[in-house]
């Protein structure tokens, strides 16, 4: 069996088209988890998977011995789609590569607006999810951990999210084109008071428009309204949607609902172009075949998503390097970790072989009983400082390429078995010219 690893199966709005994208996602949480849990079920050699499913992506973040195969055979009957298309259009990391794309996406480098900050969010949801249900642990939660580290340092260091930052804002900037030519109000209904509908919501407002949101629940969508202290809010039942969407030009919908919201049979016809822009992935509008009507998907804002990224793109070149910096940080770091059971059990045997000296002694009356802590501390003291030298060389070597060789070779001398050793593991296109 291959040794356990990082890896990373990955379909994006780089390989999919929309249509695509919607039938391979779930429906809600509950419907990944349980995907995730029959996979690692019948695979035992799988011993970690995160699912992270948003409208722009579905990957699996696994550690383990990672048969790619049974995992899209597994989504291919999950989701009624041919096997031979996943395989076309998916892409698939290893170790390193699963590693520096994992730093990626949690960075938003990967993403169809880069320097959008809803991913790092969404990220760590699914982390949580998934390992508040057992499908991760200690590996994926470092690999999760030095991400978000990863995404914060990122932000800080370069402008990647000091502008337009998400699909939201986009769609809102795509709005406001719109007006340039168009003598329309400025009044949008909003469906749907998740993440991204409250972001439309605040980007609406912020550019002075009126909004009326529209949600299944209104409590959600009165609590919502309550933190923002704005008059240009109103809200309302989804039963009254019909009415809003042939009184308003603009309409935003991002729900999570399995079914399209908006319907050619609930359209009338109005004196003004409507602008719809469903942000929703499965899709909550059906094409209404109207040539009154412009309906924008997310795919549909990629020429406002191309002006962005050339925009930021020294900021993205920065943020690659700082990417390929930490992942190499990450692997220098498991590197120590590999280490450290090593110098235990070094440690270990000096101990052991000192206490059974000192014990020899005293039964011998070379040591009087009532020395025997104070000669203990001393041994104890002895071997630490005769170790001090060969551990400090060992970590100091760790990442040269004859690690490996000294690892391996203290492990045969004093007979300490375990694992091999992978210490200089490291190999990262990225990190070139840094």
């Amino acid at each position: 069996m291959d040794d356990p690893t990082y890896s990373v199966l990955s379909f994006t709005h780089k390989r999919l088209p929309i249509e695509l994208r919607e039938r391979l996602a779930f429906k809600d949480d509950a419907a990944l988890l349980h995907f995730l849990q029959d996979l690692k079920h019948q695979q035992p050699s799988l011993r970690e998977i995160i699912g992270l499913c948003t409208c722009n992506r579905v990957e699996f973040y696994c550690y383990g011995a990672v048969d790619f195969g049974a995992i899209l055979e597994a989504l291919a009957r999950a989701k009624s789609l041919p096997l031979t298309l996943l395989q076309e259009k998916s892409t698939r990391y290893t170790h390193t590569e699963a590693v520096y794309h994992s730093f990626s996406v949690a960075s938003s480098l990967d993403s169809l607006v880069v320097g959008e900050t809803q991913i790092t969010g969404q990220l760590k949801e699914a982390y949580k999810a998934c390992f508040e249900a057992k499908l991760c642990g200690k590996h994926l939660s470092r690999l999760a951990h030095f991400a978000f580290k990863c995404a914060g340092r990122v932000r800080s260091v370069t402008a990647i999210s000091s502008q337009v930052v998400s699909i939201a804002s986009m769609a809102v900037k795509q709005a406001l084109e719109v007006l340039e030519s168009e003598d329309l109000p400025k009044k949008a209904v909003v469906v749907g008071v998740g993440q991204m509908g409250q972001l439309v919501c605040k980007h609406l407002l912020s550019k002075g428009f009126e909004v009326l949101l529209c949600n299944r629940h209104l409590e959600n969508a009165q609590t919502f309204k309550d933190t923002l202290s704005e008059p240009n809010i109103r809200i309302d039942s989804l039963e009254n949607l019909k009415t809003h969407i042939n009184t308003h030009p603009f309409c935003f919908s991002a729900t999570h609902s399995p079914n399209p919201l908006i319907t050619p049979d609930m359209l009338e016809q109005t004196p003004f172009r409507r602008f719809w822009f469903d942000l929703a992935v499965p899709r909550d509008i059906q094409d209404p075949k109207d040539p009154s009507i412009w309906l924008y998907s997310v795919d549909d804002l990629k020429g406002v998503v191309a002006d962005n990224l050339e925009k930021r793109q020294k900021d993205t070149a920065k943020a690659h390097a700082i990417i390929a910096e930490d992942t190499a940080q990450f692997f220098a770091w498991l590197q120590t970790l590999e280490l450290d059971p090593l110098i235990k059990g070094l440690r270990d045997l000096a101990k052991q072989a000192s206490l059974k000296e000192l014990s020899r002694a005293v039964k011998k009356g070379y040591i009087p009983p009532e020395l025997q802590d104070n000669v203990a501390k001393i041994l104890h003291n002895a071997f630490n400082t005769f170790l001090h030298q060969p551990t400090a060389t060992l970590k100091k070597n760790a990442h040269k390429e004859e690690g490996d060789m000294l690892g391996e070779s203290l492990k045969s001398l004093f007979n300490l078995g375990g694992d091999p050793l992978f210490l200089n593991a490291y190999r990262c296109e990225h990190t070139k010219g840094l």
